[in-house]
C-alpha cells in the first residue's frame, strides 16, 4: 500500500516508508488524497444489469463442451463419488435459494440438521451421498458449475446426457454462511456474486477431471524452445510436457505450493503462475485487469476469460496460433499449440473449437485476442451487473486507531499510489516492476517479441514477477508492471499481494516479519509496531461509503 511511483532506487523507498513513522501529523499541508496524476480512467460500456446477472451466474457460451467432452470434469466427479461435505472441502459453494427448491421440506430439515453435526457419514448421511452432489448440480445449486440442458429435454439432468462448464461465478462469488458450515471450505447460503472465491481448491477441482490433461496450455510446461527449462511457483516443479502423463498433471494440480487454495492461472503462456482470485464488486472503480494489467477493458477481459481460459482448445486456431505466438516467440508458440494438439489427440478429444464465437475484424486485438469475440450485448450487460454490486462494509474497529492509520495514509508514501477515499476510481497507472519489487533482476529469456511487447524477464528464485514474465501491460504499449488493487474487503482476505507471499496485513508492512526485506516485493514498512498496528486497522475499516 506504500508504492512509490517514481524511478527512484529502493533505498529511497524505503528510507521514506520508513520514516512514516516520524510524518504521522495532522498538518493539511502535507495531506494528499492519492496520486497527482491517476492515469488515463476506463468508462465502462454497459447493457442491462438485469440480464447481466444471469450472464454472470450461468453464462457458458458453449464452453460446457471443453468442460465435459474435453476434460470431462463431471464425469470425473461422479467416477469419483464426491460428496457435498468433499465438494465444500474443495471450496464449492451453494446456493441455498437453489437448494432450498430443489428438495422437498423434509429433506431440506434433514440436512440443516446435518450441518448442526460433525458431518461423519454417520451423522450426515445426506451430506456424504455422492448422488446428493449431483442433485445439487442439476439443481444449479453448486455456484460456478452450471448444467446445460443439452438434450432438449427442458430439464437438466448430467446423468441423462446434459453437460456442465464453468462460470465466471466459480472464482468470484461467496455465500453469506447462512447455514453452518466448515470454515476451510465452501460456504452454504445466499449468493454474494463478486467477492472473490479465497476457499476455492481450483487445481484440486481441474484434477478430478478424468482429462486434466485438456488444461495443457494453462500448466507450468517445460518447453524446448526454453532450453526444458520452466517457470513456475514451486522449485520441485521441473515442469510438464505433452508426454506427462494424467497422474503427473493431477499430482501438480493437487500440489498447493504449486497451485495454492484460492488461486486461478489465467494466463496461457506455458509457465505455472496461478494468482490469488480477485473482486469483481464495484468494476466501475476498477481498471486495468489482470494483475499485470493488460487489458483496458472489462469486457474484453471477460471475452479473453470466455473465449481462451474457458475453452482453450481456441489456441489451437489460426488465431490462437497467432496469440501464442506473439506471446512467447514463434518457436515457443508453435511449440505450445502443437504440444496441445498431440495432447487433445492422445486423450479422444475432438470437435474443437467449442465456444460460441464470432469472427472479429479486428484479431490480434485486445477486443478479439485470439481473433473472436462472444456476444457482445451479453458482455455489456455482466459490465452493468458488475458495475452494480457493492463492496462489502469495512471492519469497524478501534475508531481512534483508524483516525491515526488514515492519518499516516493521506500523510505518508501510500498515496503515491493509492487513494485515501476508495469511494474515487482506483488510480489507472502500472507501477513499474522496479519500483514494486526492488529485488527484480530478471534474466533475459527471450529478447525479441512482436509489437510492443517488452523482451521475456524473469528473476531466477521469485515467483512474483512469474506473472508478468510473459503477459505484461506492455502488450498494449504500457510497461512491465503490476495494476492498482481494489483496497476494500481486506478483513476476508487470508493473504496479500497477487502471489500469495504474504500471509497477512501485519506481516506486509512489518519489515520484521519473515521475507519482508528491503528487496521484497512492496517493501514499504513501519518500524514503529504501533504505528503499523493502526495502518492495518485503518485498511481493514476501508469500504466505498464514510
Amino acid at each position: 500500500m506504500h508504492s512509490r511511483h517514481h524511478s527512484g532506487g529502493w533505498r529511497e523507498a524505503l528510507a521514506v516508508s520508513i520514516l512514516l513513522v516520524g510524518c504521522g501529523g495532522d498538518g493539511d499541508d502535507s495531506r494528499s488524497d492519492g496520486p497527482t496524476s491517476q492515469g488515463t480512467p476506463v468508462v465502462h460500456a454497459t447493457g442491462n444489469a438485469t440480464a447481466g446477472r444471469d450472464v454472470f451466474r450461468f453464462e457458458l457460451f458453449g464452453t460446457e463442451r471443453f468442460w465435459t467432452d474435453a476434460m470431462r470434469l463431471q464425469q470425473g466427479i461422479v467416477a469419483a463419488g464426491v460428496t457435498p461435505v468433499q465438494a465444500l472441502g474443495l471450496g464449492l459453494s451453494v446456493d441455498s435459494d437453489a437448494l432450498a427448491a430443489a428438495v422437498d421440506a423434509p429433506t431440506l430439515a434433514a440436512i440443516a440438521a446435518e450441518l448442526n453435526t460433525d458431518l461423519s457419514p454417520a451423522n450426515a448421511p445426506i451430506l456424504n451421498n455422492p448422488a446428493t452432489t449431483i442433485t445439487l448440480i442439476n439443481a444449479r445449486a453448486v455456484i460456478g458449475i452450471v448444467p446445460v440442458d443439452s438434450n432438449g429435454d427442458g430439464s437438466f439432468d448430467i446423468a441423462n446426457g446434459d453437460k456442465t462448464g464453468a462460470s465466471c461465478a466459480l472464482c468470484h462469488t461467496r455465500t453469506d454462511r447462512s447455514l453452518p458450515t466448515p470454515a476451510a471450505g465452501g460456504g452454504i447460503g445466499k449468493r454474494l456474486d463478486g467477492l472473490a472465491s479465497h476457499n476455492l481448491n481450483f487445481g484440486a477441482l481441474i484434477a478430478l477431471a478424468q482429462n486434466s490433461r485438456a488444461y495443457y496450455p494453462v500448466l507450468q510446461l517445460a518447453l524446448t524452445a526454453n532450453g526444458g527449462a520452466s517457470i513456475g511457483r514451486d522449485p520441485a516443479q521441473a515442469g510438464l510436457t505433452e508426454n506427462s502423463s494424467e497422474a503427473e498433471v493431477d499430482a501438480y494440480l493437487n500440489n498447493p505450493v504449486a497451485y495454492p487454495i484460492g488461486t486461478f492461472d489465467d494466463t496461457f503462456d506455458g509457465n505455472g503462475d496461478p494468482m490469488h482470485n480477485s473482486a469483481l464488486f464495484r468494476t466501475d472503480l476498477a481498471a486495468p485487469w489482470g494483475t499485470d494489467g493488460t487489458i483496458a477493458r472489462l469486457d474484453n477481459f471477460g471475452n479473453l476469460v470466455y473465449t481462451g481460459l474457458l475453452d482453450p482448445t481456441t489456441l489451437t486456431t489460426a488465431g490462437g496460433r497467432a496469440f501464442l505466438m506473439k506471446l512467447g516467440g514463434a518457436a515457443a508458440g508453435a511449440e505450445i499449440a502443437d504440444d496441445y494438439v498431440a495432447v487433445l489427440a492422445a486423450t479422444g478429444v475432438t470437435g474443437y473449437p467449442y465456444v460460441q464465437a464470432a469472427a472479429h475484424p479486428m484479431p490480434g486485438t485486445e477486443e478479439a485476442p485470439l481473433g473472436i469475440r462472444v456476444d457482445n450485448t451479453k458482455l455489456l450487460d455482466m459490465n452493468a451487473y458488475l458495475n452494480s454490486l457493492q463492496a462489502p462494509a469495512g471492519v469497524a474497529g478501534d475508531a481512534s486507531a483508524i483516525a491515526r492509520g488514515r492519518s499516516l495514509f493521506r500523510n505518508g508514501a501510500c498515496v503515491q499510489c493509492h487513494n485515501v477515499d476508495q469511494s474515487r476510481a482506483v488510480p489507472a497507472f502500472i507501477v513499474a516492476m522496479g519500483t514494486i519489487f526492488p529485488g527484480d533482476m530478471p534474466a533475459v529469456l527471450s529478447p525479441d517479441r512482436e509489437g510492443t511487447l517488452n523482451a521475456i524477464l524473469n528473476t531466477p528464485g521469485s515467483i512474483f514477477d512469474d506473472k508478468m514474465a510473459v503477459v505484461n501491460a506492455t502488450l498494449r504499449g504500457d510497461i512491465r508492471g503490476t495494476a492498482m488493487p481494489l483496497l476494500l474487503d481486506l478483513a476476508r482476505k487470508p493473504n496479500f499481494l497477487h502471489d500469495n507471499s504474504v500471509p497477512d496485513l501485519d506481516s506486509l508492512l512489518n519489515p520484521g516479519a519473515a521475507g519482508r526485506t528491503a528487496t521484497a516485493p512492496h517493501p514499504f514498512y513501519f518500524s514503529d509496531a504501533e504505528q503499523g498496528a493502526d495502518m492495518v486497522e485503518f485498511l481493514r475499516s476501508l469500504s466505498t461509503g464514510p
